[in-house]
């Protein structure tokens, strides 16, 4: 359709813009629902959801034309060609809106001062804060966490074990429950900590969370920090210790939160952050050319979560666990460090995972969704320390997530 506007060479690149519109209305009424969700696809959802109100409120009002937040319209060329903007004076063809097409780099000088700012202009991405509240109030791109408290956090901080377990004392980290207990507080949750538990106290607790009546909530949050070890799965791997030297897996914990165990949290978000080792490798990682002057601190002493895995193989534990893995919604598991890898935590400073979540947390959370919170946490991380780490994610999320921050 593109080439066939262009090759008529009908008017500058705006009108062409608005006359893909106009076609797309009419080819049948999916074929501009279907554009849209292949900007959502692709990433382009303050593009999308510009484009979706616009049409909405045409359908409602035809005589309207719709401009959301006063933002002027650009229309953008080939990647590197300055872009034209549009007059406003000029009629737009079905009262549409015009839509911003192609490859385009906007610079920051060509949008309005009140306009959303698409990721990777300024100093912070998504830096005009409109665009992400845009993307909050729609649901179908969003979860909305309009409940205050908008949900349940329980963190469980394991420090002292038992001697019969092997395990030593995990210092450091009533550190990281501090922050994660006053990050979450913040982030509007009803924030709960269990110190010191069993294997079989943390499954109790984590049964007793799900069995509470989560209807008037919109999320829910688990933070364990323990020492882990490597667990044979299909789902997700890896495992954590009570103080009794118990092993419970994270597949276990996750599944204690399923849609039949805990029905009221359907269809709503179920986060876990798990800071323990997943085994007891030890990343040395490769020569960059780069690296950082701020990796450890003076006087810093890392100690690992992670002791030996001593549970030997099952049959079919070599199979490609992702052949079996079902598809569970709604569900985060964000751990600290590879699986088989152990995950780092200074004694004075508690741990580069969870010390890195929290300053992301507190900078970025009222501008970006949890999945670039992610990514920025796990960059920090891995440039850290002589030993490496990289935290990663299983996502089965739906949409994007925003905390609630106001």
């Amino acid at each position: 359709m593109i080439e066939d506007i262009q090759r008529a060479g009908s008017g500058s690149r705006r009108d062409q813009a608005r006359q893909l519109i106009t076609d797309l209305e009419t080819r049948g009424r999916r074929a501009l629902p279907l554009f849209i969700s292949c900007l959502e696809d692709t990433g382009q959802d303050t593009l999308a959801l510009f484009l979706q109100t616009s049409w909405q409120a045409t359908k409602k009002d035809p005589e309207a034309i719709v401009r959301p937040l006063d933002l002027e319209p650009v229309v953008v060329g080939p990647t590197g060609r300055k872009p034209e903007k549009l007059n406003p004076s000029h009629p737009a063809p079905g009262n549409l809106s015009p839509v911003v097409l192609g490859p385009a780099q906007l610079r920051a000088e060509d949008l309005g001062p009140e306009a959303p700012r698409p990721a990777g202009i300024g100093s912070g991405g998504l830096s005009d804060v409109r665009a992400p509240e845009m993307l909050k109030r729609n649901a179908r791109l969003a979860y909305v966490l309009s409940a205050d408290p908008c949900g349940h956090c329980v963190i469980i901080n394991n420090v002292n074990f038992c001697p019969a377990s092997g395990l030593g004392a995990r210092t450091g980290s009533n550190l990281d429950c501090v922050k994660m207990q006053r990050r979450f507080s913040q982030l509007h949750f009803q924030v709960e900590v269990r110190c010191d538990l069993t294997a079989e106290k943390m499954v109790q607790a984590l049964v007793e969370l799900a069995r509470q009546d989560h209807h008037a909530l919109d999320c829910c949050v688990v933070v364990i920090l323990s020492h882990g070890c490597q667990a044979s799965h299909l789902q997700f791997p890896g495992a954590v210790y009570g103080t009794d030297g118990c092993p419970v897996s994270v597949e276990r914990i996750v599944n204690i939160f399923s849609g039949t165990s805990c029905p009221s949290l359907g269809g709503k978000p179920k986060l876990f952050f798990i800071q323990a080792c997943g085994g007891e490798q030890k990343d040395v990682g490769f020569e960059v050319a780069l690296s950082s002057p701020d990796d450890e601190a003076p006087g810093s002493s890392p100690e690992s979560d992670a002791v030996p895995f001593q549970a030997g193989p099952r049959p079919g534990d070599q199979t490609d666990a992702l052949s079996s893995l079902p598809t569970p919604s709604d569900i985060l598991v964000s751990y600290s460090t590879f699986p088989g890898f152990v995950s780092w935590r200074d004694t004075s400073r508690g741990s580069w995972y969870i010390e890195t979540l929290d300053g992301v947390l507190e900078r970025w959370a009222r501008s970006e969704d949890l999945q670039y919170l992610l990514l920025r946490v796990a960059n920090a991380v891995s440039e850290k320390g002589i030993y490496k780490q990289i935290p990663g994610c299983f996502n089965f999320l739906r949409k994007k997530l925003f905390f609630k921050t106001e």
